[in-house]
Order: structure tokens, then sequence, then C-alpha cells
């Protein structure tokens, strides 16, 4: 619903403290009956438990929940289980816990900016 059309007195959406429901301007329910189960044209706009494509996250949202789980868990995992790794590849203590993390925040960065005009051909 358009903020024009919500300004125009015909009716609006109110929440009732169990959900959003769209009003009519003399106050009755513009959606009366919708909770009925015997209506079978209210049931016929609920989406289906399954879901839809629009639920999906599409590549470039696979995309970022995949840097987000090497970024938090993979590349930590790592400094964990093998700490001396760094320091067998030639760098020191300091510069290697200063660049390891600073490897997946930049690549969480580019991910996210890269999702984000990606996806916004929607």
């Amino acid at each position: 619903m358009s903020s024009e059309e919500s300004n125009t007195g015909e009716s609006r959406v109110v929440n009732t403290g169990g959900g959003y429901e769209r009003v009519d301007a003399d106050g009755s329910n513009a959606n009366a009956g919708a909770g009925d189960p015997g209506n079978a044209d209210a049931s016929a706009g609920d989406p289906e438990p399954g879901g839809t494509a629009d639920d999906d996250l599409g590549r470039a949202g696979w995309v970022l929940v995949a840097v987000v789980v090497v970024a938090f868990l993979v590349v930590p995992g790592a400094i964990y289980l093998r700490p001396t790794a760094p320091g067998e590849l030639g760098f020191g203590f300091l510069a290697s816990m200063l660049v390891l993390p600073f490897v997946p925040a930049l690549l969480l960065g580019v991910t996210a900016v890269w999702s984000l005009v990606a996806g916004g051909n929607r």
C-alpha cells in the first residue's frame, strides 16, 4: 500500500495485537471473513509452507553466507588449532596476529559490497 493510499482515509492498516489488518474509513474490517476456514478465497493468497522462489537467497546471498562461515569459523579455527603456522611461514607473531583477522574482515567487506550491488538488480 502506498503512502498516498493510506492518507486518503479510505482504508488503513492497524495493528490489532495479533497482526496487521486493513480497516475501512468507517472502522469495519476490510478483510472480514479472511480468518474463516471455510473461506476459500482468503486462503488462496496465503503463501505455501514450502516457500517460493522469492525466499531463495540467490547466488550473492549464498556467497555472503560462505564468506561469513569462513570469517567466523575457518580462520579463527585455524588460528586456534595451528597458532604456530604463520611463524613457520616466516611471519612474526605480531604481524600474523594483525594480518590474519584483517584478511577475513577485508573479504567480508568486499563480498558485502558485491552482494549489495548484485542483489540490486532484482
